[in-house]
């Protein structure tokens, strides 16, 4: 396979229309089906495409199922990671090699179905910048579909993406959307609302089929539950706060100091006025406590102020949509 760095971006007529990032670990049953699936479904629609796909350190066959897919067609290409990385590494490496006008993301596990492909980039078209797959009818064990629900509607709420399933693994974007996004640790179930970050606010949704796992065991467990959590909690940091940490911070910090000068405040006023002893009370040291809280949460918000100036004043770091440049005499002057 090639290094990374020896990829170079073809000029738009060289293009293929589609680019289908797979990820796949211990998946060597169901990837020849999986290929035969794409190739029928785009040529049936007249896309051009071709296919990545990622193996995320399997332990079973499936790199060598990759190898005879590509013998028997080039359009299917392959990666092999030394070790198990998890989904986001795979995606985000199928993203920075995607070559295709759109890209579209599939699970390996056929549960899938890859027919979805050309009707969700038929919504695409309307004017959206990514379409997320909802798997209304899910062919799961309660075990993972109550979980998986509970915690789409948190997302919702936090995320105010009017989404049923962000970890849905079905999923099309326009080209410049995977290469805006950075996907790392855990956060491929959050690829929606890391584009809304980045200014692809045109998302929506639209009902796929689901189908029961038919080969191999699902990868899903309870300490994925909780990691999925953890990383809500992370992008919704990082979506409102990433550039202006002191604002939570600082919100956190006055609330603390101010309760706690309040608390004090009060107890003071009670030993001084009304001569009450307040060396044993716990309310004194619940004010200290806060008002040191409150300044270690102002002192946090100015260093992480300090951290991200060099990183604002690189305007390179911002998602340029469209420019309009000047022409004529201004525009000589600018050259000059």
């Amino acid at each position: 396979m090639e290094n990374p760095s020896s990829h170079h971006s073809p000029p738009d007529a060289e293009r293929p229309d589609v680019s289908i990032i797979v990820p796949a670990y211990n998946e060597a049953e169901s990837l020849p089906e999986l290929a035969d699936g794409v190739r029928s479904a785009c040529e049936e629609a007249g896309l051009s495409f071709q296919v990545w796909m990622i193996d995320d350190g399997s332990r079973d066959g499936t790199w060598a199922a990759v190898q005879r897919l590509h013998d028997d067609d080039p359009r299917v290409a392959g990666l092999r990671f030394r070790r198990n990385y998890g989904k986001s590494a795979a995606l985000s490496v199928g993203f920075e090699r995607a070559q295709g006008r759109y890209v579209a993301t599939i699970d390996a596990d056929l549960q899938d179905d890859p027919r979805e492909i050309p009707r969700l980039l038929d919504t695409l078209e309307e004017g959206y910048d990514l379409v997320s797959g909802w798997k209304r009818d899910r062919k799961d064990p309660l075990s993972k579909t109550i979980p998986s629900r509970f915690f789409n509607w948190v997302t919702r709420f936090f995320s105010g993406l009017p989404l049923h399933d962000f970890n849905c693994g079905l999923k099309v974007y326009r080209r410049e959307v995977v290469k805006s996004v950075s996907v790392y640790g855990e956060l491929h179930r959050y690829i929606p609302l890391l584009a809304k970050w980045e200014g692809y606010d045109r998302v929506t949704e639209q009902e796929v089929q689901h189908h029961p796992r038919k080969y191999g065991t699902t990868k899903f467990g309870t300490e994925r539950f909780i990691q999925g959590f953890l990383d809500l909690i992370t992008v919704v940091f990082l979506t409102r706060y990433a550039v202006r940490p002191m604002h939570f911070f600082g919100s956190l910090g006055t609330v603390a100091f101010v309760l706690g000068f309040g608390i004090n405040l009060w107890l003071t006023i009670d030993k001084l006025v009304f001569g009450n002893y307040i060396g044993d009370r716990p309310l004194l040291l619940l004010g200290l406590l806060l008002i040191l809280f409150g300044a270690q949460m102002f002192t946090t918000g100015l260093l992480g102020e300090m951290i991200i100036q060099p990183r604002m004043e690189d305007t390179s770091t911002y998602e340029v949509a469209e420019t309009v440049e000047p022409t004529g005499e201004l525009a000589e002057a600018m050259q000059r």
